[in-house]
């Protein structure tokens, strides 16, 4: 059985109204805040010039892009997806979480808010769920269910320890919608594969908390068989041989996969990432090569379901694509070269490609 698509009909057929929904967007912007003071943060890590300089923002540096960033901005489609009101709690608790730790608000209260926006969010997956008693949504569930565990535990365990919950909960999240969206293209074995991969995902997740050496390399086990079943199943390798806003998002989504297939084989081969060089991989592979690259592949599609308004294609959205994953490289090279400035040049570089691209997609928008 497949699964009825949960995507609004909007972003399927790509038509759109011109209403804006002026509380999505409010959401949407604060979305961006977190992302702006994530980057920020990583500029304070590399040990460069920084809007704010804040030693403090750069120790939530992780939280707020996962949980604040990408949390919002994906908590914000599902609920859309629902379509009831109360779904946007979530969203917003996770942005105004994340909001008020980079504003030096009360830590706790901070983490509390990004805990119970987390929480909201698993109960909107699962109300979709109850909507559509389907495997697809139900690994969905699991993974926003990996992003409460990891918020609850980070009121008491550093945030090294949780990294592994936040990876889970992004890949799982981005395999089930590759699932969901591709679901047509990559035949029947397409759900019972991704659930065997989600097991072993929540197993390595789970384990790399109490046991690092051995939990650690399960979640790269995971991680590797998840990127080479989308490198082979999802269409990607069939829509590059395409134009257009096709070819650019086949080549997202492949790049993606590759950064996702090194950051697992590293966590595999070496466990806990104590060199620069494997943390950069394990954890920029795939919190930016993967993940970041995934939304800028399914921006011109999710979005404007968002937004309420068109994300047109142009070619300029290669740039930061391009920018993104060749710093990404430079900055791995500089690691495992032991030059410094190769490190923090490409590290420098991921900022920008990023902004870049919400300068691109902001221009896209709004230009007659």
């Amino acid at each position: 059985m497949t699964a009825p698509s949960l995507t609004p009909p909007a972003t399927r057929t790509g038509t759109q109204g011109t209403r804006t929904p002026v509380g999505r967007v409010l959401l949407l912007g604060v979305g961006g805040l977190c992302l702006l003071a994530g980057l920020d943060a990583a500029l304070v890590r590399l040990g460069v010039w920084a809007p704010v300089a804040s030693e403090r923002v750069g120790d939530l540096h992780g939280p707020v892009m996962v949980l604040g960033f990408l949390g919002t901005l994906i908590s914000l489609e599902r609920a859309q997806a629902l379509r009831n009101p109360l779904a946007h709690v979530a969203p917003a608790l996770l942005g105004v979480g994340a909001v008020v730790l980079v504003a030096g608000g009360p830590v706790l209260l901070g983490q509390l808010l990004l805990f119970d926006g987390a929480l909201a969010f698993t109960a909107v997956l699962v109300a979709l769920w109850v909507r559509a008693p389907v495997p697809l949504v139900a690994a969905q569930a699991l993974g926003a269910f990996f992003a409460a565990l990891a918020a609850g535990l980070w009121m008491r365990l550093d945030v090294a320890t949780i990294l592994p919950l936040l990876a889970v909960f992004l890949i799982i999240t981005i395999a089930s919608e590759r699932a969901e969206l591709a679901q047509l293209t990559m035949g029947a074995r397409a759900v019972p594969t991704l659930l065997t991969l989600v097991c072993l995902l929540s197993l390595g997740a789970i384990t790399a908390v109490v046991a690092p050496a051995v939990g650690l390399r399960i979640l790269g086990l995971g991680a590797t068989l998840v990127a080479f079943w989308l490198l082979r199943d999802d269409v990607g390798r069939r829509m590059v041989r395409t134009s257009g806003l096709r070819r650019f998002n086949a080549a997202a989504l492949m790049a993606g996969n590759v950064w996702l297939a090194l950051a697992g084989l590293v966590w595999l081969v070496v466990g806990q990432p104590d060199g620069r060089w494997a943390y950069d991989i394990v954890i920029h592979g795939t919190f930016l090569g993967f993940g970041i690259s995934m939304v800028m592949a399914h921006a011109p599609i999710i979005f404007p379901a968002v937004i309420g308004r068109p994300l047109p294609y142009t070619r300029a959205f290669w740039v930061p694509l391009v920018a993104l994953h060749a710093s990404l490289a430079l900055r791995v090279v500089g690691d495992l070269a032991g030059i410094d400035l190769l490190w923090r040049t490409g590290g420098i570089v991921n900022v920008a490609s990023i902004l870049l691209f919400i300068l691109v997609a902001a221009h896209a928008v709004i230009r007659p």
